[in-house]
């Protein structure tokens, strides 16, 4: 379903930063919760952008598992420097929007610098709270969660949160860290297990629809409301 020309207007306006600087995703402290700090996007981006990244995260394929289509609305929660962001783009076409999403707000800036860069119109910077993703409600159709899933704290009131900003058919996908010892990653400490995060989401209201299994060193868990 496409965007009518209000909703593209009340996306639009998300553009604008909203909140000044917080520290990490949330507040309070949760189980295996990492706190980084992610201020230096050219740093980051030696990291995030690595072109040895695309041989385990399959970036084309993720993308292609999500169904996307030209006209939808789709939140990259946890953007970074926008690894992804160039591919949703083009997955949703010029009549499709790219929220992309972050609370670090020299990510935010880097993620507009990019979007200018790289012609990307359709991706619209989004500066999240500690606690609140900043999305519209009941305009998004896919949420994507790649590797930031064990960066939110006090998850399950998140996801709750998150759920008012899905269309009726929406859907939220996540992408993060088997709990095993992996050539990439995180400490041990900092990972949680697949059936942690499936628990968690069904104490948010969520189902799990779907799960491809091509990634070699992480889930992705596709969920829809109940």
């Amino acid at each position: 379903m496409g965007m009518s020309a209000r909703d593209r207007v009340i996306v639009a306006g998300l553009a604008v930063l909203v909140l000044a600087s917080v520290p990490a995703w949330g507040a309070s402290s949760h189980d295996a919760t990492s706190h980084r700090r992610f201020d230096d996007p050219s740093y980051w981006t030696t990291v995030f952008d690595d072109p040895a990244r695309a041989a385990w995260q399959k970036p084309e394929q993720v993308v292609s598992a999500l169904a996307l289509r030209p006209g939808q609305c789709v939140a990259d929660l946890g953007a970074g420097t926008g690894y992804f962001s160039r591919l949703l783009s083009g997955a949703v076409g010029p009549t499709g929007t790219v929220l992309a999403v972050d609370p670090e707000p020299n990510l935010i800036a880097y993620l507009r610098e990019r979007s200018e860069r790289e012609g990307t119109a359709n991706v619209v910077p989004v500066l999240a709270s500690h606690d609140n993703p900043r999305l519209p409600a009941g305009l998004v159709d896919v949420v994507l969660i790649v590797d930031t899933y064990h960066h939110i704290d006090d998850r399950i009131t998140y996801l709750r949160n998150l759920r008012r900003a899905l269309r009726p058919t929406g859907r939220v996908a996540v992408v993060d860290w088997q709990k095993r010892p992996l050539p990439v990653g995180p400490e041990m400490d900092h990972k949680l297990a697949r059936e942690q995060v499936v628990e968690e989401m069904a104490a948010a209201g969520y189902r799990l629809a779907e799960e491809p299994t091509f990634l070699p060193y992480q889930y992705f868990l596709i969920f829809a409301p109940r």
